[in-house]
Order: C-alpha cells, then structure tokens, then sequence
C-alpha cells in the first residue's frame, strides 16, 4: 500500500509545481465560473488557514501521521481501511513536503493550496487524499465490524 502513499505524494507535488508555474499567488483563474477557479495560495496553518503561527506544529503531527501510518499499515488486514491509511499517509507526505522544503525555510515551509470550489476553503491535491482516504478508512471499519458482527 505504500505505493498508493507515494503516487499519492508524487500527484500532488506535480500538481503544486505545475500550479506554482502557472497562476499568479492571490489571482483566481477561473474554471467553472466562479464556482470552480484555481486559485494559489501558501498556507502556514492548517485546514481553513487555522493556526498560521503553528508551523512548525503542523509538520511535527504530519511526520508522526506519516511515521506512525507506514508502521501501523503493515498490521491492516481490511483492503479499504489498508487503501485509505495509504490515501492518508500520501496526503499527509505531500503537505509534509512543501512544509519541509518550501519558504520561508526548513519545517516551516507553507503549504501550496490551489483548488477553490464555492466558498469552500483553498485546498490541494494532498487535502483531497486525506479526506478520500478517511473515508475510505471510516467504510473498512463498518465493513469489518459487519463481518464480525
């Protein structure tokens, strides 16, 4: 499974160095209206911009999530909960990335958010994964505890 974490972590900054290339920071392109734009961002917080002076927090939970799932996964029996741990994990490596090695530095970096649907949050590809794959994970869980029920 860690082979989905990596693809997953490898869409994603391919997805942020295209974006990063092609939209000017703060500027919406739109896509669909104006309901769908791209629109760049770097984010220091976390989700819906909280916590921007936390930095270094947010990296330190990422490598643990990071950590901590490549270790617990090798125990995971249930394809969807397997499927969505990696989903996590590659989402949780991609934002652990730019928070490593983006500006303005080493464990501080921001995170590259450049997807807005409505008046949703900025999000990316990893955010994406992280949600799918909680998902994922939620309906391994029900799955299994019906089959041991």
């Amino acid at each position: 499974m860690m082979q989905i974490a990596v693809a997953a972590a490898v869409v994603d900054q391919a997805s942020k160095k295209l974006m990063v290339t092609w939209l000017e920071p703060g500027v919406p392109q739109p896509v669909i209206g104006d309901w769908f734009r791209f629109y760049l961002l770097f984010n220091p917080g976390a989700a819906f911009s909280m916590g921007t002076s936390s930095t270094w927090l947010f990296t330190t939970i990422q490598l643990a999530f990071v950590l901590g799932i490549a270790w617990y996964s090798r125990k995971v029996d249930e394809k969807w909960q397997a499927v969505g741990l990696a989903l996590i994990a590659g989402g949780a490596l991609g934002n652990l990335i730019d928070r490593l090695f983006r500006e303005p530095g080493f464990y501080f970096g921001h995170v590259v958010d450049f997807i807005s649907v409505g008046s949703f949050a900025v999000f990316n590809i990893a955010d994406s994964c992280i949600t799918i794959g909680v998902l994922c994970f939620v309906l391994g869980v029900m799955r299994q505890e019906r089959a041991h029920a």
